[in-house]
């Protein structure tokens, strides 16, 4: 319920920018991972699996995998994702820290 919530808070932020949810943008999804081992099969699964373009990164000491996937954003696809992604850090012993992206507005 947490992650839901703030998803509508950040479309809500998105929508005051002006965005028109419906046109595709490269969306990033973060997790972080305890250890770089954790990291490297979470992004392998999601990779594999063709859910996203996962990399891992170690930055301040902390092993991340951000997860990029082009797509629109209107609120019952990007809650769905979300969900998912929530739902695929915890199989793997991750902390879902929520996704972002660029307000995009649609081009005449």
């Amino acid at each position: 319920m947490q992650t839901a919530a703030a998803d509508t808070d950040l479309l809500e932020t998105l929508d005051g920018q002006g965005d028109d949810f419906s046109v595709p943008r490269d969306v990033d999804f973060l997790m972080r991972a305890p250890s770089h081992e954790k990291a490297t099969v979470a992004a392998g699964f999601i990779n594999d699996h063709q859910y996203g373009v996962a990399t891992t990164q170690k930055l301040n000491g902390e092993h991340t995998v951000s997860v990029t996937i082009h797509m629109a954003i209107q609120q019952h696809v990007v809650l769905s994702v979300s969900g998912f992604m929530e739902c695929v850090a915890s199989l793997f012993g991750l902390d879902y820290d929520g996704w972002g992206c660029t307000a995009q507005k649609h081009q005449p």
